[in-house]
């Protein structure tokens, strides 16, 4: 009979630690923490061989501590171990009575730890529950009390923090206000996600980068690039130029237009570069109006034509706020909030004339202008008021007979065209703070979409911010010269909705499937679930639009391709900028130099373009190609080999040349893999290029090649980011 047992106990000792090795090899499988496609699953979620797996019930992960305790016990019968199996609860409370304790061995490191696994990367001590046999619910339950909440910590989340302490009360999560020693899941940062230096696991709420893309001459510049090569696709964006490099252009331009008819006057706004909450704008009718300079320096900023015939309710102009969450970079994942805001302009509007272009209250939208005016109007209601909701106004315009699927499918792709156009360069930022194979959070980030519908309903792209607003409150005078922040019911009903729902979105307890994007066309199209994990929370009101309809969009992502190109052959690890060395070696790689094309006129191409970039560039102290001016020479290149193409096929054939000499690296099919490895040939030594040719024209057309502004691709330091840009 002891031998019985014993060897009974031997067999579920062996299982147990196999069960236990898988486990640790999942946990630490991923270190660079890629998120999942899918959303939190509900009820029992299959494991992969379709199989339901109990211990994951309501979308919790393996070995997720339940943050619902009033869960009755005779529902669920939670994990008492890594896999959920009641068979080794049994064994480990056989072994427990023999002495044994389970361990977990982590790989690659000499530690043994005792417990149980987080996917976090944490361990906890779990002591099998010494009840009579039968009682395996009550047991369960017992042990998911003691299972650790998600951690957030809040310390830097400011104007977004009311919001956000609602969120995680509602989701029975751990708030850390004023930080934590030990590590976090998650970390709130209000502005950058150089908000706290020190982090090195768990997730961020922000994207390396994502500050710099998002300014007006980052975001015009990467849209222009897919304007040239999808101009119909990307027509929702309005023509632009950047101030002051393109003046003349912008001069000339206007000129030619009222030459040819005289009829014909346009409106421009003005946009600063770095401003926010409609912080300097301006409208203007001629060029000669335009503030170039401030004080001794040239205004940096962006001049754009004027949206004269918006659509009007009640007789005002009024534009969407659209929350937009970026889940993942690698694969991309886009969700789009199912509820928005529609703010509305105070003055009745009339088509600009040289009387009214100073009435902002008329023109511009902001939210931050024209709660300052006397005509503003708070309102409890979601259907009325200066800011309502946009399901009201949708509701409206569906009650005067308007195709309201039609309008939510174009705004869907406006949002996924524009996050394909500035993915390319937040992968460069990203791999320079994040390189691979050196310890970092993984991000995600909600960004707000300023979208314009025109009186035809075609939706057009005002701008994006990397910082919306997520007050929950306005400020109202309560008496005369008294001013308080009161709650606003609108702002609160949908922007808690929103970043509950994205930190739902982020559990790090949810399972996370393996799967890799397709850069090239027929990606995949997993279905989201949108089914609430938890009883007492409302179904998710983020709704997944990328990758479910990849198919429509992956034809897109040619400069994201080209921008896999330029990290691969980066060399340095944390570096932004491509050396001349480098660049030669990609030449030779991909064989694209023959007898017409010699490697000296390779070091010519290279030093004109980039001295063209960096010319403006006075602060930076990066030198070399960065990946505007590589995707400026690879356009060059591509028109140099397939003459005959437009455009676009000849980007296509030089990127399947490319990576056809690269190997499946290069490829759609392992981003991460491209990413990572940036290892180049046998080194060669730096040589230093005295190439001159002043009088070399430009091999760019002439459009690209005036389209630099101070600092295209100047990383900002922490300390010089501004403390409260938000919109």
């Amino acid at each position: 009979m002891m031998g019985d047992r014993c060897g009974q106990v031997t067999v579920q000792l062996e299982q147990m630690k196999s069960l236990g090795e898988e486990d640790a090899e999942k946990q630490g499988a991923d270190p660079e923490g890629q998120v999942p496609l899918s959303s939190p699953s509900a009820s029992l979620s299959p494991d992969p061989s379709g199989t339901p797996v109990a211990g994951k019930h309501r979308g919790r992960g393996r070995g997720k501590p339940g943050r619902n305790d009033k869960t009755p016990c005779d529902r669920h019968i939670p994990d008492l171990s890594p896999h959920g199996s009641v068979a080794a609860a049994h064994a480990e409370k056989n072994l427990n009575k023999l002495g044994y304790e389970r361990a977990l061995h982590v790989k690659g490191t000499e530690k043994v730890l005792q417990g149980k696994a987080e996917p976090n990367g944490n361990y906890v001590t779990v002591q099998a529950p010494r009840n009579p046999p039968g009682s395996h619910g009550e047991d369960a339950c017992k042990v998911a009390k003691k299972r650790r909440p998600v951690t957030v910590d809040t310390s830097k989340a400011k104007t977004s923090l009311e919001a956000l302490k609602i969120s995680i009360k509602q989701l029975k999560w751990k708030e850390f206000p004023l930080g934590r020693r030990a590590a976090c899941d998650i970390y709130w940062h209000g502005v950058s996600f150089h908000d706290n230096e020190n982090i090195v696991s768990g997730q961020v709420n922000k994207f390396p980068g994502m500050l710099e893309m998002l300014r007006k001459i980052n975001m015009s510049r990467a849209v222009r690039t897919m304007q040239e090569l999808f101009p119909e696709e990307y027509d929702f964006y309005p023509r632009s130029w950047i101030l002051p490099q393109e003046y003349q252009q912008f001069s000339s331009q206007i000129r030619m237009v009222k030459e040819k008819d005289a009829t014909v006057n346009p409106t421009f706004i003005v946009k600063p570069d770095g401003g926010s909450q409609g912080d300097g704008i301006y409208l203007i009718r001629d060029p000669s109006d335009l503030k170039l300079m401030a004080g001794s320096h040239a205004k940096q900023a962006v001049v754009q034509e004027y949206i004269q015939k918006p659509l009007l309710i009640d007789k005002l102009k009024f534009d969407i706020r659209l929350y937009v969450l970026i889940k993942s970079l690698e694969p991309l994942e886009i969700y789009i909030a199912k509820e928005g805001l529609t703010r509305f302009c105070t003055e009745p509007y009339q088509e600009p004339s040289q009387k009214n272009l100073s009435h902002v209250f008329m023109h511009l939208t902001n939210y931050s202008l024209n709660v300052h005016s006397g005509n503003f109007v708070h309102s409890d209601s979601q259907s009325t008021g200066s800011k309502r909701t946009l399901s009201s106004v949708l509701f409206r315009l569906t009650s005067k007979g308007v195709d309201i699927k039609r309008v939510w499918s174009d705004i869907i792709a406006l949002v996924i065209k524009t996050v394909i156009a500035v993915v390319p360069e937040l992968r460069v930022y990203y791999q320079a703070d994040i390189p691979p194979g050196k310890p970092g959070p993984t991000c995600f980030q909600i960004l707000g979409f300023d979208i314009l519908l025109m009186k035809n309903l075609k939706p057009v792209l005002l701008e994006v911010n990397s910082s919306p607003s997520m007050r929950i409150e306005h400020e109202q005078e309560v008496a005369p010269g008294v001013f308080e922040y009161v709650p606003s019911p609108v702002d609160e009903g949908v922007k808690v909705g929103v970043i509950r729902d994205t930190l739902r979105l982020m559990d790090p307890g949810l399972v996370k499937p393996k799967i890799s994007s397709q850069l090239k066309p027929g990606g995949l199209e997993p279905e989201s679930l949108e089914r609430s994990p938890d009883d007492h929370l409302p179904s998710l009101c983020l709704k997944q639009v990328y990758p479910k309809y990849a198919k429509q969009f992956n034809h897109l992502r040619l400069v994201e391709r080209i921008a896999a190109l330029f990290i691969r052959f980066l060399g340095v690890k944390g570096n932004m900028r491509l050396g001349p060395t480098a660049f030669r070696t990609f030449i030779r790689t991909c064989k694209l130099s023959n007898t017409n094309f010699t490697m000296a006129s390779v070091d010519i191409l290279y030093i004109d373009i980039t001295r063209r970039w960096s010319g403006t560039m006075p602060d930076s102290r990066e030198a070399g190609m960065g990946l505007q001016a590589f995707v400026e020479a690879f356009f060059h290149l591509a028109g140099r080999r397939f003459k005959s193409l437009a455009l676009k096929e000849q980007v296509v054939s030089l990127l399947e040349l490319c990576e056809a000499q690269l190997g499946p690296q290069s490829g759609g099919e392992e981003r991460r893999s491209v990413s990572c490895s940036r290892a180049l040939p046998r080194a060669i030594k730096t040589q230093t290029l005295c190439l001159t040719n002043p009088q070399l024209g430009s091999p760019a057309p002439l459009r690209r090649a005036a389209s630099q502004d101070t600092r295209p691709h100047a990383r900002l330091k922490p300390r010089t980011l501004r403390a409260n840009v938000e919109n």
